[in-house]
């Protein structure tokens, strides 16, 4: 079974935080990305773009409506993502535990859902 993790943050409090501590925050996420690859049940992992360039497409009166920004019903944004390939629920929670917005980052807002998908490779 194949699960999709989407690590997520809170903009305003990870906007909050001293520039130093962003930085120190952040350089622990290396070792813990590596750790979580190792487990060679990670077929990708990805930090995403700014928000700035984010788009939103909707269906608005029969046509597709564009608008700037991630704006979903939620303080939180998705940051990142990472798809593990795990023969157990369990063994994808483990990993999944392992990325660094589960296991730091909490004065971010900083979080990890995981969420079993069905997985189809356009060709």
């Amino acid at each position: 079974m194949k699960y999709l993790g989407l690590a997520y943050f809170t903009p305003e409090k990870f906007a909050a935080l001293a520039p130093d501590d962003v930085k120190a925050l952040v350089s622990q996420c290396p070792p813990l990305d590596e750790k979580m690859r190792a487990t060679g049940k990670v077929l990708v992992s990805a930090s995403l773009g700014d928000l700035e360039r984010w788009r939103t497409l909707r269906p608005r009166g029969g046509k597709t409506h564009v608008s700037d920004g991630p704006y979903t019903e939620s303080k939180e944004v998705a940051g990142g993502l990472f798809i593990i390939e795990a023969d157990t629920p369990e063994e994808a929670l483990r990993i999944a535990s392992m990325h660094p917005a589960a296991t730091l980052g909490e004065e971010g807002g900083w979080a990890v859902e995981l969420i079993p998908m069905d997985f189809y490779l356009a060709r």
